[in-house]
């Protein structure tokens, strides 16, 4: 293999998740506190297990650690560990608090960053800041608790633990010389301009499989030391492997199982538990490791005192070959993986030549790479319980997900962030498959495939949403995300689409779109509700829940969805029917389907279902009292430009190539003139005739950019807002018998306790849906060329056509992470550390959503899944 190319060549070997992405970083960073772990009465995951017990917990359903990797089935696992010799535990995980714990949600309260990773995970490198004093692990719980949901998240370095620069850098680093062979290396910087001890233990260790009570995984797996040279590891599946440690302080052995004594009281079922390491280095017990250097759980103990301004590297190797110099290649092999790992990016950048954009873009790649994840959930033993364990609260058989007992996930899988959402979320996945797709088309395509498979879709036909309650309601975001994936697939694939994968994506997605049509068409009227639709508290109520009036809501977003939904899979018919032509029956169902959600929409024919407000040129959603009125709520947010998402364009290129669509697109044109309305026709020399599919066409669009352009309204220096901030001065208030609802322009952090009070969509800017905005622009922009000029921004004066607008709402989200004429970091804040510090400000934090007025980087901080579309938002405007 030669170096010019090397990991692309390697990702060609094969298009699943083994041969050279067999291990990954398929480790969670934190399976305490999720609903697969939770077996209480309560259902209250994250009291079942907390941070405090997890290190003397065996997990049932996977593996946690810090910089980790792991095999493709999680058997294998190995990660981090680290002392100070100043705190009470040993650090094995990230902390963070719980949402009861926290003033706006759970939170991790560490600071660490995905640096780099090439896909098939030949070199990987992540970077820890490890303070030399106690953790502050009270003080934050503590502070956390004091502030109200008025108040900002405290977090780590307002402890102020960082201010002298007392903390140790640690930089976590894999090269692969082989597909088994791992060499890892861990370089610990001390910061301080005092000397200072540090444990390293690196850890390797088995998932629990034995310890359930089910006849085949009786077999439990050992591993071995061999003096102070390598510990052994043989499992029946996994294969034989040495993890070589170079200069070991010693090797510590105990087993992978739950310390009863400690949690319950109660006999254990092993002399050496889980925490047996914990104890013997942290509380110098020299009776909770194994002497005969055997067990299911191992570290290598590095012991060292970093002088001031120091560091210290630590290597090891993980590998299925023996070897009598395990270390003599390992410079070289790095070296070699650094520079393909730089060639591979070098390629992937393409135009893109500012340094700075290179970085956010190679940044936000990695964390796309690192936050993959083996996710193990099989459903209906989780409400049968295990045979060897107590058997589950019987409220279980009816409670949360009871109704998915069909669902078996055990599958590598892009998680929107590996603490604060370490499950998978279906409608986050799909905008995680757009970055991906420029990485490793073959995963981006899998991970589609895999959410629709008939172990996780519904046999209804819905889609699993998230592991807190599958049965909610997200967009129907996955036909789009499709034909975005094929799209890039095709484009680095010299112009050859894989119309496998779409069209074995599209019949699933069949499935899908009946059930919304059966179950979310309440009035069998083309106006939809959904429920949830992923946008937390962005209505005036809970619209996962029944409503306070009674009644039920026509949602003007559900329907917006709909209509995108319908497109999306015209356009996929159009596409297939190319080469198989009776996919245009499927696209001329698909175009009368749009017609109709446009038509109700519109309110063809004087019906009283009128979503849109000719007073405030505006689309609500509207609420169906129990007394049969109807009223609009008029309450300015995201809902109201989301029907900005249904626009799709023939060419007439494409209408050549399938007759017998072209005929029934006439057809419609000459004999319905009440839906002909709603197709725009473009005729352009030398092209042809194209034909616009929007509900938004004309004074319609021109009202609704107005408004979307508007900085007084939605658009902030740094995106577009998902609440418009007119209602900073102007609350909504709907009084009803129970009382009042006001809602509030929230720029920042919610300021209420809906979905947990730990997102916001009442004011701040979210990567997901500025992205359709823009990709919505993009294909208007498409059509009408450079003829139609929108004034941006609004009042401004200054004139652009729709491609120049979608690019200055692209250049403001940029614009979040470029420093400012003071040069300063908007996503950063008021954090003077982020803000001087080379120290911090190099490394970049992806966040999950940007104060609307601000820019400051809110929610989880490591959400490269859909905040990551900045890579993508870089290749259009300069790649």
């Amino acid at each position: 293999m030669s170096e010019l190319g090397a990991e692309r060549a390697r990702l060609k070997t094969r298009n699943d998740n083994k041969g050279w992405k067999k291990w990954g970083p398929y480790l969670t960073e934190r399976q305490w506190g999720t609903v697969r772990e939770d077996y209480s009465a309560h259902g209250n995951a994250w009291d079942s297990i907390t941070h405090d017990m997890a290190r003397s917990k065996a997990y049932r359903w996977g593996e946690e650690g810090i910089g980790g990797i792991s095999d493709n089935k999680q058997h294998v696992c190995f990660a981090f560990s680290f002392w100070n010799h100043k705190d009470h535990i040993l650090k094995e995980r990230f902390f963070g608090l719980t949402g009861g714990e926290s003033n706006h949600g759970e939170d991790v309260k560490e600071l660490y960053y995905y640096e780099d990773s090439t896909p098939t995970h030949s070199y990987m490198r992540m970077s820890y800041k490890y303070p030399h004093q106690a953790f502050p692990y009270q003080k934050l719980i503590d502070e956390s608790k004091k502030r109200t949901r008025l108040e900002p998240e405290y977090e780590l370095l307002d402890t102020g633990i960082f201010d002298r620069n007392e903390f140790f850098d640690i930089k976590m680093e894999y090269a692969k010389a082989d597909e088994q062979d791992i060499l890892i290396q861990v370089t610990v910087e001390n910061r301080a301009k005092v000397a200072a001890p540090i444990t390293v233990l690196p850890t390797i260790w088995y998932r629990n499989t034995w310890c359930w009570g089910y006849e085949n995984y009786k077999y439990k797996p050992l591993l071995t030391g061999v003096g102070h040279s390598f510990i052994e590891v043989d499992h029946r599946v996994v294969g034989r492997f040495k993890l070589y440690a170079e200069n070991a302080d010693e090797f510590l052995f105990c087993d992978n199982e739950t310390n009863f004594r400690r949690l319950h009281d109660s006999p254990n079922l092993s002399h050496f538990v889980k925490d047996g390491i914990n104890d013997y280095i942290v509380n110098k017990a020299k009776n909770t490791i194994n002497p005969n250097n055997i067990g299911s759980k191992a570290a290598v103990r590095f012991s060292a005192k970093i002088p001031a301004g120091g560091k210290k590297v630590f290597r090891l190797r993980l590998t299925s070959q023996s070897m009598q110099h395990p270390f003599e290649d390992f410079d070289a092999v790095y070296s070699s993986r650094i520079k393909e790992a730089n060639d591979f990016y070098d390629d992937m950048h393409g135009n893109v030549k500012e340094e700075k954009l290179r970085a956010i873009q190679r940044q936000s790649y990695a964390g796309m790479l690192w936050t993959k994840q083996w996710y193990y959930y099989n459903v209906f033993e989780w409400i049968k319980g295990d045979p060897s364990m107590p058997p589950p609260h019987p409220s279980r058989k009816v409670g949360r997900n009871s109704t998915w007992r069909h669902m078996y996930a055990a599958n590598i899988l892009s998680m929107p962030d590996k603490w604060e959402y370490p499950w998978f979320a279906a409608w986050d996945l799909a905008f995680h498959t757009l970055p991906l797709a420029r990485l490793d088309p073959d995963f981006a395509k899998r991970q589609l495939a895999v959410i629709l498979r008939e172990y996780y879709m519904h046999p209804n036909g819905q889609i699993p949403a998230y592991e807190w309650s599958f049965s909610d309601v997200n967009p129907p975001v996955h036909a789009w995300a499709t034909w975005k994936v094929y799209e890039i697939d095709k484009q680095m694939n010299g112009g050859k689409g894989d119309l496998t994968f779409l069209e074995r994506i599209f019949h699933k997605l069949l499935l899908n779109f009946t059930w919304w049509v059966n179950l979310k068409d309440e009035g069998g009227n083309n106006i939809f509700g959904g429920g949830f639709l992923g946008m937390d508290n962005i209505g005036v109520f809970d619209r996962s829940a029944t409503l306070p009036t009674g009644g039920h809501l026509e949602q003007a977003d559900g329907t917006g969805w709909m209509a995108m939904y319908s497109l999306n899979m015209l356009r996929i018919a159009c596409e297939i029917s190319i080469e198989k032509p009776v996919y245009q029956d499927m696209a001329s169902k698909f175009f009368e389907h749009f017609l109709h959600i446009a038509g109700a929409m519109q309110a063809i024919g004087g019906d009283k279902l009128n979503l849109w407000d000719e007073n405030d040129q505006f689309y609500y959603d509207m609420l169906h009292k129990e007394d049969g009125n109807l009223m609009l709520l008029k309450l300015r947010s995201m809902v109201g430009l989301i029907p900005l998402f249904a626009v799709e364009v023939l060419t007439s290129d494409m209408l050549e190539k399938l007759p017998q669509f072209k005929r029934r697109v006439e057809w419609v044109l000459n004999n319905r003139p009440d839906l002909a309305n709603l197709i725009s026709r473009w005729y352009e020399p030398g092209k042809g005739e194209s034909r616009l599919l929007s509900i938004l066409r004309g004074h319609r669009m021109k009202m609704i950019m107005k408004r979307m352009f508007d900085e007084t309204e939605f658009l902030s220096d740094f995106g577009i807002r998902t609440l418009s901030k007119y209602h900073q001065e102007h609350p909504y208030k709907f009084i009803y018998d129970g009382g009042t609802i006001q809602v509030n322009y929230d720029p920042a952090e919610s300021t209420g306790d809906m979905f947990g009070g730990n997102s916001n969509w009442r004011g701040p800017i979210w990567f997901p849906m500025n992205f359709l905005i823009i990709d919505s622009l993009r294909k208007f922009s498409d059509y009408y060329g450079t003829d139609y000029e929108v004034e941006f921004p609004t009042n401004s004066g200054v004139m652009v056509n729709i491609k120049d607008a979608a690019e200055g709402v692209s250049k403001r989200l940029l614009d979040l992470f470029i420093p400012n004429k003071e040069g300063r970091i908007p996503m950063y804040g008021s954090y003077e550390k982020m803000q001087e510090d080379e120290n911090f400000r190099e490394s970049m934090l992806f966040f999950e959503y940007f104060d609307g007025d601000t820019g400051k980087g809110l929610g989880a901080s490591h959400q490269t899944g859909w905040t990551g579309l900045i890579s993508e938002i870089i290749h259009q405007l300069y790649g």
